[in-house]
């Protein structure tokens, strides 16, 4: 269903390639929380495209929503995931969008095999 991803190498490989590794794991995380909430509306490149449009405002958004999407998911495979959502919202208005990553990693990892 998802595969497990190395929370640090993506952080690494992010930072290498100035970012553009970044955009590709956006939608991954994207499209992982999608397939573990069994919510096919989700779409990562749809997101990313989002995102881009509206010069980052749908970004902020999209990160309080895979905070609920991640933790609903968890609720319906009784997976040990908290909620979120309002943290991730913080994080990302304050500029720090690649620690949500990291956290939104470290909980789909959990879904993982």
């Amino acid at each position: 269903m998802v595969k497990e991803k190395n929370v640090a190498v993506c952080v690494i490989l992010s930072i290498v390639t100035c970012g553009i590794y970044g955009l590709i794991w956006f939608i991954g995380l994207t499209d992982d929380a999608s397939r573990v909430d069994d919510d096919p509306t989700l779409s990562g490149g749809k997101a990313l495209l989002f995102t881009i449009i509206t010069c980052g405002i749908y970004g902020i958004y999209w990160n309080y929503k895979m905070g609920k999407t991640i933790y609903d998911a968890g609720v319906k495979k009784n997976v040990a995931v908290n909620d979120n959502s309002i943290l991730y919202l913080i994080l990302s208005i304050i500029g720090l969008g690649i620690v949500n990553y990291c956290l939104m990693q470290n909980d789909l990892n959990k879904f993982a095999n």
